[in-house]
């Protein structure tokens, strides 16, 4: 199966070409620093480009001092990772080995010319890419999570970091991690985050450890974008790509993960160029890199609460906070959310044995117990499949008689030959059992009753659209989708009833629940949109 990026193991070192070094020396400076001097600390803004001359930088080890990785960088080569394209921070400290001399460039001038010449730009988010990979795979960082297994917030960090892409470690308390914890001097410490060194996040949440990486940006610096996206599924991250190639200054808000509803898809085998398949995040987070690479920005955790029209045609988002952000089109790419069971003690269970996704964070979960997937859908079909491979046996609870109508063929024919996995037809959850966490659930179907003994279900039924913060700007049907095209009058299928407003994706009324359907009309609306916003900013005469 495809997975992100390369291997950086095996990627030849190829330094930048002569002609690239010398366009770093007309926009950067020469800086120097002496054995054991700190080039950048845990938390600290990738805000240049450092690339070696002389000497050498290695990752310390902020517990021992030694050096933590057996590379280091030496002369040719250059700091950073992913992060740098939307100012992130650094996740490793990195310390000068030597004397080292460097040459470094501001992000912005940096950004403005791997714009401007696409091979420099190849080589450096390929580099960028391939670090991003091996930190993630190998968990080198020092953010570490101490009991995601005992504690839902510390869970739901987990799944913030898992989802983005983030490198972490995650240590157990339950005695296999003890070697480890004591190395960290956190032995004593209960269910927790720690940034850097010994710095332990109060009240653990997404939105906390987001800050402290540069991910929820100060949205307001913009004082009027061009587009704002509000969602960053496969809808939204295509349009990000287009807008941001396009010229457009746009600005991606994400109140989850990048990937959306898709990026809990852990295989998808049905999307053109990827014969062996490709989870919905790896296939976002490849958007996600192609957008930031073009200069479109992203801020997450944020939700939006809200939307008013000004005076002079623009739009302003509220989001959670009470934070504003105006821009002049406004494109819904919201998509769409699992609704929940209306059972007893559900939401008290969220993240301790219930879960709404199926990726290897909460896979890990389900070693040694059955788990049960209720929904007849690809998800819930997908998460069946990789579930099985860990779980001692995965139940599929499915409401109607029959999986033909909302389930591709393929999908259908493996669930139903897999020995791992049993579908239950015509059955619901009725109960659940567990008091601090999931012990048990109850089925009811055509042979009546039967508790089912599982500390891991995961819900994927029926969804709703996120469009509560339209606030009727924009016409929406009776279950909340946004109508577009001719249905309101529209003479291109992605405007909404309003000048301004475009929704495209799953959140779009009539559109074809795929992810395939999702990234073209994220692409085709952005050539629309350039047009309203291009007349905006014509004169009177000329419109």
């Amino acid at each position: 199966m495809e997975t992100l990026g390369e291997n950086l193991e095996t990627m030849p070192r190829v330094p930048l070409a002569d002609a690239h070094v010398a366009m770093l020396r007309e926009i950067g400076s020469e800086c120097e620093y002496e054995a054991g001097e700190m080039v950048a600390e845990v938390g600290e803004t990738m805000n240049r480009f450092v690339y070696v001359l002389e000497g050498e930088i290695e990752v310390k080890d902020p517990y021992s001092e030694a050096r933590l990785l057996e590379s280091s960088l030496g002369p040719t080569q250059f700091m950073g990772e992913i992060s740098f394209l939307n100012a992130g921070t650094y996740l490793l400290p990195m310390r000068a080995a030597k004397r080292t001399r460097t040459l470094e460039v501001p992000r912005v001038a940096m950004l403005d010319l791997m714009a401007r010449v696409p091979e420099l730009s190849d080589h450096v988010i390929r580099v960028f890419s391939a670090r991003r990979r091996r930190q993630f795979e190998l968990k080198n960082s020092n953010v570490k999570l101490i009991g995601a297994d005992r504690d839902p917030k510390v869970q739901k960090v987990e799944q913030f970091l898992s989802r983005n892409r983030i490198p972490f470690q995650s240590l157990d308390m339950d005695g296999r991690d003890d070697e480890t914890l004591a190395v960290c001097n956190l032995t004593d410490h209960r269910p927790s985050v720690i940034l850097g060194k010994d710095r332990v996040m109060e009240a653990p949440s997404p939105r906390k450890v987001a800050q402290f990486l540069g991910l929820d940006l100060d949205v307001c610096r913009e004082t009027l974008y061009d587009l704002l996206i509000v969602g960053g599924g496969p809808a939204g991250v295509a349009a990000s790509v287009y807008a941001g190639s396009e010229g457009l200054c746009a600005l991606t808000i994400e109140d989850t993960a990048i990937g959306g509803q898709a990026g809990t898809s852990s295989r998808i085998e049905n999307y053109m160029g990827f014969p062996t398949g490709i989870s919905g995040a790896d296939l976002v987070y490849r958007g996600q890199i192609q957008a930031m690479k073009f200069g479109t920005r992203f801020a997450m955790p944020r939700r939006v609460h809200g939307l008013a029209k000004r005076a002079d045609g623009s739009f302003c988002v509220t989001l959670d906070d009470g934070d504003e952000v105006c821009a002049k089109a406004i494109l819904v790419a919201t998509g769409v959310q699992y609704r929940r069971l209306p059972l007893d003690g559900l939401e008290e269970m969220e993240g301790a044995g219930i879960f709404y996704a199926a990726t290897d964070m909460e896979a890990r979960f389900c070693h040694g117990t059955e788990a049960v997937v209720i929904g007849g859908g690809n998800s819930a079909g997908q998460a069946a499949m990789y579930l099985s491979r860990s779980a001692a046996h995965v139940h599929l609870v499915v409401r109607g008689d029959s999986l033909a109508s909302s389930m591709s063929s393929y999908l259908t024919q493996r669930l139903e030959a897999d020995p791992a996995i049993t579908i239950h037809y015509d059955t619901e959850v009725t109960e659940l059992h567990g008091e601090d966490h999931l012990e048990a659930v109850t089925f009811r179907g055509p042979e009546g009753e039967k508790r089912v003994e599982t500390r891991a279900l995961f819900i994927m039924i029926g969804a709703a659209p996120n469009t509560e913060w339209l606030a009727g700007m924009a016409e929406t049907d009776e279950k909340g989708f946004v109508k577009t095209g001719a249905e309101v009058g529209r003479p291109t299928p992605f405007e909404t009833s309003a000048d301004g407003i475009f929704a495209v994706g799953d959140v779009r009324a009539g559109s074809v629940k795929r992810v395939a359907s999702a990234v073209g009309e994220g692409s085709v609306v952005v050539s629309r949109i350039w047009d309203f916003v291009d007349k905006l900013a014509a004169p009177a005469s000329e419109v």
